[in-house]
């Protein structure tokens, strides 16, 4: 059933009821006309029958017109889902090189390199890599594919409208510091990972936590001015979608117009709030306003930026392995397949780690070797778990699961770092939003890519701060933040019938770890995050909300609070205490377990070049390898990393050849 005979029929429903109405109106008025004209009852009598009669006909009619509709409703939806699975198996049909499964894997190609995880940071090497047609690519991604999956192309259907299927849908161990809860911690189980999911905030961190990347590892290379030329070669700026004026909202000269991640600002402009917001900034008194949250220095309130543009998600699959790049003859792909475990070519002792080991649940599947590297790219939690199954970890950790050493690497899943979250609020006096229609919504963007469902649920400004230098925090603690324009503290501001915010720990002292639950590949591993087990963090969490109290105390937002801001550390610091560590939330941005270090140091997983340290031919990108974690949402500084690795990996291919 095609949209414009659905609308036909909404038209003739609409014309059906306005006639209801008007017949209605005519009963009564006859009806009136009855008591003073009693000698013509007989003839308004069954005047008023025959409308009445008609009425309830016109009723019956709408009644199946309304039943119809709904009919054809569910039939376009059956329809839209057949469609999408066309479009599907089309694309397997059409594009060999995508695989569908191991088994359809060509047993005699030879791949120069072979990248496990079709993530943010795989899709880039991939694609990277295949621009030169002498390197042959294999990428290999445990979930499905993602083409033809319109549902994750709706940057509105975060966080519920996705699929659990494109979930991996892990869950912490109990967390000590949050009174033993365990938290549902997800990543994407498809192509893209977890940027086919997120809520596509796009924002780089400081410069300083780049140039922290550069001390740690004694690679220049790494600073922010060094990598200034391949952040702007990922990006595609986009505006904002639905062509919308955004002068004043950000600053062209950070941004790259040419690369493969569209990032843009979102369909709806500012909104009273947001002015409200925008006024307090520019007030100058303890907050400013910053013109654009990537440019290295992201202290302020800035305007929300998205990898999204044209009204749909951008994720790294979509930017970096669409038709033109799949048709290449130098990369295959290969989806619904499991990577358990990278093994050595030749003896053990030659820790040449160039082989992947495919499993299924009912054991090992086959063995695809790489002629120059394997690169592994499953992300914070899936690297580390793939390393410590090839025995590549803590000798003693692996011993008691049952897995044989390979290679001794203590750090292997060590050095979690990641963001918490604790949302704060009291009331307001402005109205509850309207609704939106999402009928009309997804009618909306499926005609012209515009409307509520081009951006998520993520507001529109973040403020971007540090503790105060006074702070009980800083005078106890030391300062885990990269440098003076790097936030301790990232807020999302939020207005409704409830204001408040989101505020987040951007600097975290706690530090978790990824461990082995078993020697069974499919057995997911134990993801112990260690939330606020420093007392530094729940310092700062205090002074964020005290930040947000500042905020919103200044007079122009005194007329729409009705009531204040909690919890509130300062009505009571146990309470506020207890109820952070029982309602506090993940950020989902987990960094580390793989930490790149300098060459020759005790600690760390990779030396600075991404290879892993006392091996031969196993490199990882992700961002298991990023130390500390950045001061922006992770994915922007992920696609950073594997820009530069993508020139670092393809040297080596040519070295070799």
């Amino acid at each position: 059933m095609s949209e414009s005979h659905i609308e036909y029929l909404l038209n003739e429903c609409d014309e059906k009821s306005r006639k209801i109405l008007h017949l209605e109106a005519t009963t009564k008025a006859l009806k009136d006309h009855l008591s003073a004209l009693t000698d013509q009852a007989a003839e308004y009598e069954r005047h008023i029958t025959d409308e009445m009669s008609e009425a309830r006909a016109l009723r019956l009619e709408l009644h199946a017109m309304r039943a119809e509709f709904l009919r054809m409703q569910k039939a376009a939806r059956a329809e839209k889902n057949r469609l999408e699975e066309e479009i599907r198996e089309w694309a397997a049909r059409s594009n060999a090189a995508v695989f569908q499964d191991a088994s359809s894997l060509p047993s005699d190609k030879q791949y120069d390199i072979v990248v496990v995880g079709g993530g943010t940071a795989g899709s880039v090497i991939s694609s990277r890599l295949t621009e030169d047609p002498k390197i042959n690519v294999l990428l290999i991604e445990a979930g499905p594919d993602d083409e033809g999956a319109i549902d994750l192309q709706i940057p509105g259907n975060f966080p519920d409208g996705i699929e659990p299927k494109y979930h991996w849908n892990f869950t912490t161990t109990p967390q000590s510091g949050l009174n033993d809860r365990a938290l549902p911690y997800d990543r994407g189980h498809v192509l893209g990972g977890s940027s086919s999911i997120n809520g596509m905030v796009y924002t780089r961190g400081a410069a300083d936590d780049y140039d922290r990347w550069a001390n740690v590892t004694g690679d220049d290379g790494w600073k922010w001015n060094s990598l200034l030329p391949l952040i702007k070669r990922h990006e595609r700026w986009s505006g904002a979608v639905g062509g919308r004026n955004i002068s004043g909202q950000y600053d062209p000269s950070v941004h790259g117009y040419d690369g493969q991640t569209k990032v843009a600002l979102p369909w709806s402009g500012p909104n009273a709030f947001d002015n409200l917001c925008l006024e307090e900034a520019k007030a100058g008194s303890e907050f400013t306003f910053n013109l654009d949250p990537n440019s290295g220095k992201p202290l302020g309130l800035t305007w929300v930026q998205s990898t999204f543009g044209g009204g749909e998600r951008s994720s790294a699959s979509r930017a970096y392995l669409h038709t033109s790049v799949r048709q290449r003859s130098n990369l295959d792909i290969l989806v619904n397949t499991r990577v358990t475990r990278v093994l050595s070519v030749g003896n053990v002792g030659s820790k040449d780690f160039r082989t992947v080991e495919i499993g299924t649940t009912v054991g090992a599947l086959r063995n695809v070797t790489a002629r120059v590297e394997v690169v592994l790219s499953a992300g914070s939690i899936g690297t580390p778990h793939i390393l410590l199954l090839s025995g590549i970890g803590n000798k003693t950790e692996l011993d008691a699961v049952g897995v044989p050493s390979t290679h001794e690497l203590n750090d292997v899943g060590k050095n979690l770092s990641d963001h918490f979250a604790l949302f704060a609020f009291g009331t307001s006096t402005a109205p509850d939003p309207p609704p939106v229609d999402h009928t009309a919504a997804l009618l909306q963007w499926t005609q012209n890519r515009t409307g509520p469902l081009t951006e998520s649920v993520t507001p529109h400004q973040l403020l971007w701060t540090r503790i105060p230098s006074n702070s009980e925090a800083l005078q106890k603690y030391d300062d885990p933040s990269s440098g003076p324009n790097a936030p301790h503290i990232e807020i999302a501001l939020i207005w409704g019938p409830n204001f408040g915010g989101a505020a987040s720990l951007l600097t975290p002292h706690s530090r978790g770890s990824v461990t082995l639950a078993s020697s069974n590949p499919f057995t997911d591993p134990l993801i112990n995050t260690n939330y606020l087990t420093h007392p530094f963090d729940i310092e700062v969490l205090k002074e964020a909300i005290r930040t947000m109290k500042r905020f919103y105390s200044a007079s122009g937002f005194s007329s729409f609070i009705a009531t204040p801001i909690a919890p509130d550390p300062d009505a009571g610091e146990a309470e506020f205490e207890a109820y952070t560590r029982n309602s506090g939330v993940t950020a989902l941005h987990a960094v580390g377990t793989a930490s790149m270090s300098a060459r020759g140091a005790k600690g760390g997983v990779v030396d600075p070049d991404l290879k892993v340290k006392g091996v031969k031919g196993l490199s990882i990108v992700d961002a298991s390898v990023i130390p500390y974690a950045p001061t922006g949402h992770t994915s922007a500084p992920v696609y950073i990393l594997a820009e530069r690795a993508s020139d670092l990996i393809r040297s080596r291919c040519e070295s070799i050849a």
